[in-house]
């Protein structure tokens, strides 16, 4: 199918148009930078992020949120994250399971994407794959990172709210997740809200979200119980307030900045593969002169 084809059939929605768009960019094939440039990308439509460490439930609760979206009928994408393998870059979970009964739903689009090594909770092409469903007919884009440690800040420079999914069991002392994760949380969701420490935890949470409060947002704290349902009403209340509180926000600015830079920084290695450089490094490495600096200078 041509480009000239194939945009207009995106724009309008339609699935098949969807898919074959984002494998093309997935897979670099021929023509997709053409295709990036050609999209219009809808502002309005919110990038939500969800992360946090596992067992959390970000799969269930997404799946919640969705549910009680579709019955406001919207429309809503979905891209699972999955952890994969260092050697083959496949994916080795499938969240999309926890997520079944949606796949049929014509008001949702679930796409599974392997991180391929990286190290920041998130897929190497998210950002082109999001902007290529921002140009599509949707209400809603939710991206889950994988959860596998603490390090999942980059969803803070895709998404426009990023949600944080905790769980009583981290305990009293909220020391235990980094600092870094916390700091970038739009909204805090305390899940299994059911569960013995609850209210605990809820109090020493807000007491923090007062702490990380900036001049324009002071993040909440939400309760819910993915498992059953409740409290999807308060995180969209939640989030919708945080979203239009982004307009004409310096700090989106410098987020999108951030991934201006990316697209830099990517566009200029797009020749160096890691493959070369190993093939590479296995004939000089047990030099006893080998020095890194000076290997990786004529890629600069």
């Amino acid at each position: 199918m041509k480009i000239s084809d194939i945009i207009p059939k995106l724009i309008e929605g339609d699935r098949r148009a969807l898919a074959r768009v984002i494998s093309w960019v997935e897979n670099e094939s021929l023509g997709y930078d053409e295709v990036l440039q050609q999209l219009h990308f809808n502002k309005n439509i919110p990038i939500i992020g969800i992360t946090g460490p596992p067992g959390a439930g970000k799969s269930t609760l997404i799946n919640a949120y969705t549910k009680y979206l579709i019955e406001q009928n919207k429309k809503v994408a979905i891209i699972a994250v999955d952890p994969s393998s260092p050697f083959n870059k496949g994916a080795l979970m499938g969240d999309r399971l926890r997520m079944s009964e949606h796949f049929l739903h014509p008001n949702v689009f679930i796409r599974s994407m392997a991180t391929r090594g990286s190290l920041g909770g998130l897929a190497p092409k998210i950002f082109e794959v999001a902007d290529v469903i921002r140009a599509s007919n949707f209400d809603y884009i939710i991206i889950e990172t994988v959860g596998v440690g603490q390090s999942e800040v980059e969803i803070a420079a895709l998404a426009d709210t990023t949600v944080l999914v905790l769980v009583p069991e981290a305990g009293d002392d909220i020391q235990t997740i980094k600092s870094g994760v916390m700091e970038v949380a739009d909204v805090y969701v305390l899940n299994k809200a059911d569960r013995d420490g609850a209210n605990t935890f809820y109090k020493n949470l807000t007491l923090l979200a007062q702490n990380n409060m900036s001049e324009h947002w002071e993040a909440p704290v939400v309760k819910t119980i993915a498992s059953k349902y409740e409290g999807m009403k308060e995180l969209d209340e939640a989030i919708s307030k945080h979203f239009k509180s982004l307009h004409n926000n310096q700090r989106r600015l410098l987020l999108l900045a951030e991934k201006a830079l990316l697209f830099i920084k990517n566009i200029r290695s797009k020749d160096v593969h890691i493959e070369q450089i190993a093939k590479e490094l296995e004939a000089v490495y047990q030099n006893e002169n080998f020095n890194i600096y000076r290997f990786v200078k004529k890629y600069i």
